[in-house]
């Protein structure tokens, strides 16, 4: 049983090691580029390895935004007369 603990406890300060490993590499990647800055130097920045790519921002029309906004206020219209009657039955 003593082994058993001793090997998962080996694997978890293996994993551990690793993790801190890559951390010290993106925190000197950082300093780095801040020293660069500092003197006078553009530095370029490569995108994390884990970053999820951004998607382009939709431009909608302005006939769509004006659809989505009598929308929207056809919701509210509809949600504060439920309200109103809501509260008229409970006084």
């Amino acid at each position: 049983m003593a082994r058993l603990k001793l090997s998962i406890d080996q694997s978890t300060l293996e994993m551990a090691l690793v993790g801190y490993q890559i951390e010290k590499e993106r925190i000197e990647g950082k300093i780095r580029e801040i020293q660069a800055q500092l003197k006078g130097k553009t530095v370029s920045v490569s995108a994390p390895v884990s970053a999820k790519p951004t998607r382009a921002k939709r431009e909608l029309s302005p006939a769509a935004r004006k659809r989505i906004a009598l929308a929207q206020k056809k919701r509210w219209a509809e949600h504060r007369k439920r309200a109103a009657q809501a509260a008229k039955k409970t006084e």
